[in-house]
């Protein structure tokens, strides 16, 4: 994920938004996706994604809404609880219900925008293998199991990105009070 910004902004750039971890957790997640992310395809830092594609004609008001949830409130309390088989890779699954309802509350302000797979049942998590034959991931799966425990993550914020087909340009980044 580079920098950027709005200026320059093509016309079909759809947006991103993403949680941001404190920078403790964030290594830890990177960390994990360059030990199992096939590397020729680890073009982003470990992320939450909690829209896939918003329009760019909307930047003004995903900033503005997305600074109304995070200017003076807490940051929500997450956790990483488990493991999820995405069939051709592994996530680690985020429980956190205050970040659901935020996540609901801005679908909620983008209804008729969203595509459907923004649509469809939200399923909190950070890939960190992707892309592999079935049976590596299988066999990832088990060895993180086998040593799995639940841990306490933090939200720093939001950001919002533009995507052009390649590492994604930062549009704003939105943090928490604490």
């Amino acid at each position: 994920m580079s920098g950027g910004g709005e200026q320059g902004a093509s016309l079909n750039a759809p947006i991103i938004v993403t949680t941001i971890f404190a920078p403790s957790d964030q290594a830890w997640f990177d960390a994990q996706r360059r030990e199992y992310f096939p590397p020729e395809r680890n073009q982003l830092d470990a992320h939450l994604t909690m829209f896939h594609h918003l329009p760019p004609s909307v930047a003004a008001e995903v900033k503005r809404r997305l600074s109304e949830e995070t200017r003076g409130v807490a940051a929500p309390a997450a956790r990483v609880g488990g493991l999820i088989n995405l069939g051709r890779g592994v996530a680690y699954r985020i429980e956190s219900p205050d970040l659901v309802s935020l996540r609901a509350r801005l679908a909620d302000a983008f209804t008729g925008l969203l595509t459907p797979q923004d649509q469809a049942g939200w399923r909190p998590h950070v890939t960190i293998q992707n892309k592999v034959e079935p049976g590596e991931a299988k066999k990832t799966l088990a060895a993180l199991q086998a040593g799995f425990s639940p841990r306490t993550v933090r939200v720093a914020g939001l950001a919002a990105w533009w995507y052009r087909g390649g590492p994604w340009e930062q549009l704003s980044v939105h943090k928490f009070s604490a």
